[in-house]
C-alpha cells in the first residue's frame, strides 16, 4: 500500500507516483528513480553516499565526496537549465534557501520533476532526508542518517556562551533566526546574540559584530575564514575556526558534526 505521501498515477502506460516535496508541491516521479541531478552540495553528498549509481550531475560547488565524478551543471544560483533538461533526469534536487525559484519553475515548465527541500533545524533535516530517500528515491534509510539522528537526539544544554557566527565579510553577515546553522549552534549550547533580528542573515557594522559576545565561530564557507582572515576582527575575544561543512551541511557530515564542532568550540576559552 502506498504511504499517505504517495499517490499512484498512470502516464503513458508507465508506472508513476505523485509525491509531495517539503513545500507540499506534488512531484510526479517514475516508480524507480534512476537519474538524479543535485543542485545542493549537501544533497549531492547524501545521494553519493547512499545511492551513487543514480547521480548523473551536480553543481560546481558540490565538493564532497572528493572523488565525485559526474557532469557539472554550473552553480546553485545559476544552473545550466538547458543542459539539465538535455540530461533527462528522473528527479532534480533543490533547496528552498540555496536555489532560485525561477530555476525550479523553468525546470518544471520543461517537464522535469523537481524535489525542493526545506531544512531549518536538525529534526527537519532528519525528517526531510528520510522522506527524500524512502519516498522519492525508494531506498532504505542510510546508516549515516540513523547515526546522525542518534548523535543529535540528546537535549541541547542551556546556552552557556553568547556567540556570533559570521558567514561573510565586507559586509559582515552572520547566522540569525530560523537557520539550520543557528539550530546547530543552539544544540551546542551557544546563544546567537543576533538571532532576535528580523533577517535570517543580518548585516552588521564592526561595532555590532563584537558587541555582547564571548565567542566568535568562524566557518571556512561560504566565506573562507582562516587564521589570518577573520580573527583579527575580534580582538580579545576567543575565536573558534570550524569546518563549514560540519556547521551548515545536512548530509553524512551530520553523523559526526556534533562531536567535531563541540571539540573545536570547547578548546576555545
Amino acid at each position: 500500500m502506498d504511504s499517505p505521501d504517495v499517490v499512484s498515477v498512470a502516464a503513458g502506460g508507465d508506472s508513476m507516483t505523485s509525491v509531495a516535496d517539503d513545500l507540499g508541491v506534488e512531484v510526479v516521479l517514475a516508480r524507480r528513480v534512476r537519474r538524479v541531478v543535485s543542485l545542493v552540495p549537501s544533497l549531492t553528498e547524501a545521494v553519493a553516499a547512499t545511492c551513487p549509481e543514480t547521480l548523473v550531475a551536480a553543481t560546481d560547488w558540490c565538493s564532497h565526496p572528493a572523488d565525485l565524478n559526474v557532469e557539472r551543471v554550473r552553480g546553485t544560483k545559476n544552473p545550466n537549465v538547458r543542459r539539465i533538461v538535455e540530461l533527462a533526469p528522473d528527479l532534480v534536487l533543490c533547496n528552498q534557501e540555496e536555489n532560485r525559484r525561477i530555476d525550479v519553475e523553468r525546470l518544471r515548465s520543461a517537464g522535469i520533476p523537481v524535489w525542493v527541500t526545506r531544512i531549518e533545524t536538525v529534526p527537519a533535516a532528519i525528517t526531510s532526508l528520510t522522506r527524500l530517500f524512502t519516498v522519492a528515491l525508494g531506498v532504505a534509510v542510510p546508516s549515516w542518517l540513523t547515526e546522525a539522528e542518534s548523535s543529535w537526539a540528546a537535549m541541547p544544554p542551556a546556552p552557556a556562551r553568547n556567540a556570533v557566527i559570521p558567514i561573510w565579510r565586507n559586509p559582515w553577515m552572520v547566522v540569525g533566526r530560523n537557520t539550520f546553522a543557528g539550530d546547530l549552534a543552539r544544540r551546542l549550547g551557544l546563544n546567537l546574540v543576533h538571532a532576535d533580528r528580523p533577517d535570517r542573515y543580518p548585516r552588521l557594522t564592526d561595532d555590532e559584530l563584537t558587541a555582547d559576545i564571548d565567542l566568535a565561530v568562524l566557518p571556512d564557507e561560504p566565506y573562507v575564514f582562516t587564521e589570518t582572515d577573520g580573527p583579527d576582527a575580534f580582538p580579545g575575544i576567543p575565536v573558534a575556526l570550524v569546518e563549514g561543512r560540519a556547521l551548515t551541511w545536512y548530509g553524512p557530515s551530520l553523523a559526526t558534526a556534533r562531536a567535531v564542532l563541540a571539540d573545536r568550540i570547547d578548546r576555545v576559552r
